[in-house]
């Protein structure tokens, strides 16, 4: 049962009832109140308090109810600072667990909501589409489905070597970088095609393909973008199965999508004219974000688990 405590106007009427002479129960029948809660009053009126001064006092006490402010200590604000900029949500921060911080972590994210830290600084939140989008851009007559994918590999969330891919737009969509990402790892990949043509794009993934071990990588999936559309050759020659996710439906390819919107965050904005950018900077942002852990990878980098598949010698001519 819930409880209420005595509203002002309540104190009012118990202290005029009580001047006429009213006894506590009369006052409490009347005001459909608990007596106790009525003779608790009338003990502090006979002690000389008014009923304001009863509701000030309330009011002054309610103040200081509640678990006092958490303050962390300076050491431990400048760390949070310090990976927040770096990419780190407040979850990731507390289940690294390379400094401890004395706090949990809903409490964390409540001192970005309340003001302590800047909460602009975490990662995106919310729809990038609304509801209801249909998508305009065309689309390729010819595909192999994504239910492909699940009838030949099964196991697919399982394996390493499944990737997803889209390419991110420059300013004025004169420019592009073709984005991979390795499911079972969450590794990123960046590829700065010369522009966005099909045949920009089969030359940059032949040019990143041809160095690597057959078989390394079992399949892709991309959008129905027209930039893929020389999909058979890039798969004829690697021996890589390529699949492409239902119109309209980014869920389907949802780490590559998200992954392109943490690089659009940090270091490739829209605004960006990708033909300014060199290939180094490009795998510098990536790099960046590869080295940030993950709850979904039990707090490793994704780095940190994509070597445990691939060796060092490798590694750079990868990412």
């Amino acid at each position: 049962m819930s409880y209420t405590h005595l509203t002002k106007t309540e104190l009012v009427f118990i202290e005029e009832y009580h001047a006429f002479g009213l006894s506590g129960r009369k006052i409490a029948k009347k005001l459909k109140r608990g007596h106790e809660s009525v003779y608790r009053i009338i003990r502090k009126l006979a002690e000389g308090m008014t009923a304001k001064e009863i509701h000030l006092q309330y009011q002054t006490n309610k103040a200081n109810w509640g678990r006092p402010k958490i303050e962390l200590p300076d050491s431990e604000t400048d760390y949070i600072q310090e990976k927040v900029r770096s990419g780190w949500t407040p979850d990731v921060i507390k289940g690294r667990n390379e400094k401890p911080i004395s706090c949990r972590m809903r409490t964390l994210y409540r001192l970005f909501q309340s003001g302590v830290f800047n909460q602009e600084d975490l990662p995106m939140q919310g729809k990038r589409k609304p509801n209801g989008h249909q998508e305009k851009r065309g689309k390729q007559s010819f595909r192999r489905r994504i239910e492909d994918r699940d009838h030949d590999y099964p196991n697919y969330h399982q394996e390493f070597g499944q990737l997803e891919g889209d390419t991110i737009v420059g300013y004025q969509h004169k420019s592009a970088v073709l984005t991979l990402v390795e499911r079972l790892t969450k590794c990123m990949i960046a590829i700065k095609p010369a522009g966005r043509k099909a045949s920009d794009i089969e030359t940059s993934l032949n040019h990143w393909l041809n160095p690597l071990p057959k078989h390394l990588f079992k399949s892709i999936i991309f959008d129905y973008g027209k930039e893929f559309s020389n999909w058979k050759a890039i798969s004829n020659q690697h021996d890589i199965d390529i699949y492409f996710a239902d119109p309209g439906t980014p869920s389907q390819r949802g780490l590559n999508e998200h992954s392109n919107g943490l690089l659009r965050k940090n270091g490739l904005p829209k605004e960006t004219d990708f033909n300014t950018v060199s290939q180094h900077q490009i795998a510098d942002f990536v790099q960046r974000r590869n080295n940030i852990p993950r709850k979904s990878l039990n707090y490793r980098t994704p780095i940190e688990c994509f070597m445990a598949h691939v060796d060092d010698s490798m590694l750079s001519r990868l990412i």
